[in-house]
């Protein structure tokens, strides 16, 4: 048997990392969040949903959701804060001078609601946010909820592996649930859950 690290921690503090974990302080959580897209979420998405005009994919990353909207015949905007080689390298969203009909993104998780208030204010058709389930969650996510017009949310049925920072063989094997959450300007009423 191999002797890790992990074997020599208490069982509180194996308890304590793991809770970390799952907040977004584990060691092995990539930088900037970058977890690539993978080609079938978008599709999901795009069997589901119609867009009309521009969409603006402000966390591009190596493209991957770009590419998917591309092939689909969208017109697309693409930034990132990071230059991964692939749109606007550098462009920070939160000080972005762009405005659209659409963004739809992969956020960085620990940002995802500071992302889809901003886009609600960029934008002024639709807003398509692949978030993990759980941000359903919380009392102050209940205000957003309230507060926003949420129109649908598209749960996953099988889980979606995520590649961490775009690299297959470090992907992650579909452990968390995740849901595209769509607002649609002028939508009145309560959001509705559709499973994909």
């Amino acid at each position: 048997m191999v002797k890790t690290f992990v074997d020599d921690l208490s069982e509180k503090d194996k308890r304590r990392r793991r809770a970390r974990s799952l907040v977004g302080t584990s060691a092995g959580r990539p930088d900037d969040d970058f977890y690539r897209t993978p080609p079938e979420a978008t599709h999901a998405l795009l069997d589901r949903e119609r867009f009309d005009g521009i969409i603006w994919e402000p966390a591009c990353g190596d493209g991957a959701i770009c590419s998917v909207l591309a092939e689909r015949g969208y017109d697309v905007l693409a930034t990132d804060l990071i230059d991964r080689g692939y749109g606007e390298g550098g462009h920070d969203f939160f000080s972005s001078p762009y405005t659209a009909q659409n963004i739809v993104t992969n956020p960085p998780y620990k940002f995802a609601e500071r992302f889809v208030r901003h886009a609600l204010d960029r934008t002024t058709g639709k807003v398509a946010m692949l978030l993990k389930l759980q941000f359903l969650e919380g009392v102050k996510r209940k205000a957003l909820f309230e507060q926003t017009p949420l129109r649908t949310v598209y749960v996953f049925s099988k889980r979606l592996s995520m590649y961490r920072n775009g690299d297959r063989d470090g992907y992650s094997t579909g452990m968390i649930a995740f849901a595209w959450y769509v607002w649609e300007h002028g939508y009145q009423g309560s959001p509705t859950i559709s499973w994909i």
